[in-house]
């Protein structure tokens, strides 16, 4: 099978893109999803997004991990699929999309840079000292004191695996505090395995923590330094829900080819 793709990346996290608009890469296999994922032997990428038609709005985003399995919603594939679908005119200047998680809106606000529209976040747990939420990913957030010291690939392993998290597992965050309104933050991936360059979800997963928890002195405006950019989170608190959510970062086209499985 020849397979055209798109590679784009947000603040570091890769992705491929596919148009599956007329349906036919439905049916690539998990080992064929994971066969295009990796870095030695095929594109290489920390996920792979499908861009389908959508009754319910624009289009939709399939999103799957670079294990090949389906997963739950990527804030940082989230922006770059809006600007895939730009660029393919699917879409003008702000969109509406279906992920796995609901409808989201977006907007670029330059040609690559994009604003997403978050799920509304209530629910908080406190667990071995860390914050958790989900953002339509789970997250565990953990702040610590030097961010640049922390074995990301160890530690992040051990709470993901941990029998707190179980089956499932959770994706795990080190955010260090530089200011109340600057933080730097790694991110260990489940489906993944690994640590990436950036997570969009767990970037407003923290964002919302560590406002919960008292460390941004209330501010509403949050400026996270990933490994691989700058990723902004800005939102609302009504009543102890988070609402009107919105992840701001880079979306940027890398190159695209053809590839044969």
């Amino acid at each position: 099978m020849e397979i055209h793709f798109d590679k784009y990346q947000g603040a570091g996290n890769d992705f491929i893109l596919l148009d599956n608009r007329e349906g036919k890469f439905n049916y690539l296999s998990m080992e064929q999803r994971k066969s295009l994922c990796n870095r030695n032997m095929g594109i290489g990428a920390d996920g792979l997004i499908l861009i389908a038609n959508s009754t319910e709005a624009d289009f939709e985003m399939i999103y799957f991990n670079s294990d090949g399995n389906l997963s739950t919603l990527c804030g940082n594939g989230g922006r770059c699929a809006v600007a895939f679908a730009h660029q393919r005119k699917i879409i003008g200047e702000e969109t509406r999309f279906k992920a796995v998680d609901g409808i989201h809106k977006a907007q670029l606000i330059s040609s690559d840079l994009v604003r997403l529209e978050m799920k509304a976040v209530h629910c908080f747990t406190y667990c071995d000292g860390a914050g958790v939420t989900d953002t339509g990913a789970p997250h565990d957030v953990q702040l610590v004191k030097e961010a640049a010291t922390i074995d990301v690939q160890k530690e992040g392993a051990a709470i993901r695996y941990s029998k707190d998290f179980a089956p499932e597992g959770i994706n795990v965050n080190f955010v260090e505090k530089k200011s109340e309104q600057r933080f730097v933050i790694r991110t260990y991936e489940r489906g993944v395995e690994n640590e990436t360059l950036a997570c969009g979800t767990g970037a407003v997963a923290a964002a919302l923590v560590l406002h919960f928890l008292g460390e941004t002195g209330g501010a509403t405006e949050v400026e996270l330094q990933a490994s691989g950019g700058v990723l902004n989170v800005d939102f609302q608190l009504n009543q102890r829900t988070y609402q009107n959510v919105h992840l701001q970062g880079p979306a940027t086209f890398i190159f695209s080819g053809t590839i044969n499985l």
